[in-house]
């Protein structure tokens, strides 16, 4: 998959982008993706597993994840994709930028652009968003892409050991 905008490439993953996951996940700031201070001991194996799943292109089963570079210099500056939501039956929207690139409108562009993508290839007409309601920079990246909120509940995803606030979103073609 190869998706560019102004700014950005959005690619399938690379045994060669380990290294720059792995560092973005070092300062703590993707511990809510999933990616701890121990990624380093499993990311070559998510990112082959990443690379199946997106052989497979099934949003309604697998984890599809893509990494987003900037386009003048390659390089690795976050991760874009989707999950499908088993609990909730749904296909929603996922995505991180590493914290050195934050701020700067990527996180918008990218998701913006994965939707797009999304949209003409599947024949799916809802995409969802699940965001803590602490993580005020996350909800407004989806809100800015155009998601409306759908509802605020309790909820525990599946990196939380609790149920917290979220904010509910959807988004429809």
């Amino acid at each position: 998959m190869l998706i560019e905008t102004q700014r950005l490439i959005i690619r399938d993953l690379r045994s060669e982008d380990e290294e720059a996951f792995i560092e973005m996940a070092s300062d703590g700031s993707l511990t809510d993706v999933g990616f701890d201070d121990s990624c380093g001991e499993w990311m070559a194996e998510w990112i082959r597993e990443a690379a199946q799943f997106a052989i497979r292109n099934n949003p309604c089963k697998d984890y599809l994840a893509y990494v987003i570079t900037l386009r003048d210099e390659n390089k690795a500056i976050g991760s874009v994709g989707c999950s499908y939501y088993e609990d909730l039956q749904e296909v929603g929207i996922t995505y991180f930028i590493g914290a050195h690139y934050r701020n700067e409108g990527y996180a918008i562009e990218s998701v913006r652009a994965y939707m797009k993508h999304f949209f003409g290839s599947y024949n799916i007409q809802k995409m969802i968003a699940t965001v803590r309601a602490e993580n005020v920079s996350s909800w407004k990246v989806v809100e800015k892409a155009g998601f409306l909120l759908t509802e605020k509940k309790m909820y525990k995803d599946l990196n939380d050991r609790r149920e917290e606030m979220y904010h509910f979103y959807e988004i429809t073609v």
